[in-house]
């Protein structure tokens, strides 16, 4: 499944920056009906990164949130940037 599918959006919230630069960790809205393992082989595909842990919930309003730890190698901050929410 095309990578870009699976991620919808990254979140640049106040607390969603805090998360990238404490505990290296990326947080994404992605697709309702993928699961852990899609969201890593996506967003190691999308991004180039190598992803040590994904942890999901549901929003109140039905998203699908994803926070995506990343390995040291690969600062989360950097991902950011390249996104451009930094």
């Amino acid at each position: 499944m095309d990578p870009y599918k699976i991620i919808q959006y990254p979140l640049a919230t106040e607390k969603s920056v805090r998360v990238m630069e404490m505990e290296n960790k990326l947080i994404l809205i992605v697709f309702r009906k993928s699961n852990k393992q899609q969201i890593k082989v996506a967003v190691e595909k999308a991004f180039n990164v190598k992803v040590i842990k994904v942890n999901t919930l549901i929003t109140n309003q039905g998203l699908k949130k994803a926070y995506v730890k990343l390995s040291q190698e690969t600062p989360a901050i950097d991902v950011a940037t390249q996104l451009g929410l930094i």
